[in-house]
């Protein structure tokens, strides 16, 4: 679905104008600190419940207020969501609360707002994707396999208290093997299931990855593996692995084994693409896997918006065509943002697709109609 409609109130230094955006591309330049980021931000909440900036509510909302408001309007529907929508979440700094508003009705899962907006985000942070932990990659899949599997995101959360109840247990120092062994029992069997519908879906993955890969023909194609580890050898049973390091873990006073080391490994000519790309490499890798992941949820029918926020200081003139071109051929909705006026010619030659262009200044952004080319 794509996002047409949006307001704020009290997010950052953003006015509480309605604005209307374009379900294809929305072209976003200002100066720095003028609203451009944090419009991205606003957006992503509806589809992240969270900034992709910083790790504090707090944070976002402005001097002097208690609360913001973000509200969209979402406009087509795919195969699971189909439809026109209404979405909105709020959050309260005093009491630390936050509404979730979809069509009018309070829900209590953010997943439910989530999975009408899946919302991709392309920054400088994103590249740690190819160089930094595994935790980075796991979040990179966890999201694929959210929007592909609904089953996944409660699956994931009940996995995720059982391996906080395990640590908990590992912490204590005194061991009650009985105890432990119940909540081995339970924790395994959400590993698998888990690490299942992670495989599945990371095959799904792999073949548009893989084609799109053959496609591009980037000069290390022939070395590069992207394999998928579940967090533990599966030539082992995880209870039986569990069992044996019960020592390692009691040391560690946390679980060593299982979904919570999960990693997608990027290696090329066996060693990690961490060591062995340049900067640039690294970029194109994570771009390449950043459009696969678009057109895996496009071939289900699910339309992805795309936050770029400041490429041009990431990207070069050849990458951002390719990005933009990619993202212009998958349907997909787009905001992009820069300090300098974008050049649509630029961006995608002489096809030009259907687009907005903004200027923001002060929190206020004004629309600005393209010039004929």
């Amino acid at each position: 679905m794509a996002l047409v409609k949006f307001q704020t109130e009290h997010f950052r230094n953003l006015a509480s104008d309605s604005l209307s955006f374009s379900p294809s591309f929305n072209l976003i330049y200002g100066e720095n600190g003028s609203g451009k980021s944090s419009l991205l931000e606003a957006i992503a909440y509806l589809g992240l419940g969270r900034s992709f900036r910083v790790n504090r509510h707090k944070a976002v909302v402005r001097h002097g207020e208690n609360r913001f408001t973000v509200f969209g309007g979402l406009q087509g529907g795919g195969s699971e969501s189909g439809g026109d929508h209404r979405l909105g979440i709020s959050r309260d700094i005093g009491t630390d609360e936050t509404r979730l508003r979809i069509d009018g009705e309070t829900v209590r899962s953010l997943s439910r707002l989530a999975v009408h907006l899946p919302i991709s985000v392309i920054d400088p942070g994103v590249f740690d994707i190819a160089s930094g932990g595994p935790g980075n990659r796991r979040q990179f899949l966890d999201w694929l396999v959210f929007h592909v599997e609904p089953s996944f995101g409660p699956l994931w959360q009940q996995c995720q208290k059982a391996t906080s109840q395990r640590n908990q247990m590992l912490r204590n120092g005194r061991l009650d093997e009985q105890l432990l062994k119940v909540w081995d029992q339970q924790y395994c069997d959400l590993a698998e299931r888990v690490t299942h519908h992670r495989k599945a879906t990371f095959e799904r993955f792999s073949a548009f990855f893989n084609a799109l890969i053959d496609e591009v023909s980037p000069p290390w194609a022939d070395g590069l593996t992207a394999r998928f580890f579940g967090g533990w050898d599966d030539s082992v049973a995880l209870q039986d692995l569990l069992a044996s390091h019960r020592e390692q873990e009691s040391k560690a006073g946390h679980t060593l084994y299982g979904p919570n080391r999960a990693d997608i490994r990027l290696k090329y000519r066996g060693r990690p693409v961490a060591e062995t790309f340049s900067r640039g490499q690294q970029k194109t890798l994570v771009i390449l896997m950043k459009i696969a992941q678009g057109a895996l949820l496009r071939d289900i029918g699910k339309q992805v918006t795309f936050l770029l926020d400041d490429i041009n200081a990431e990207l070069d003139v050849a990458h951002r065509g390719m990005l933009a071109s990619r993202l212009s051929a998958m349907e997909s909705q787009v905001f992009l943002t820069s300090i300098e006026k974008p050049d649509p010619v630029e961006l995608w030659g002489q096809q030009v697709p259907e687009y907005k262009m903004f200027h923001v200044e002060h929190g206020h952004l004004t629309e600005v109609q393209p010039t004929a080319l």
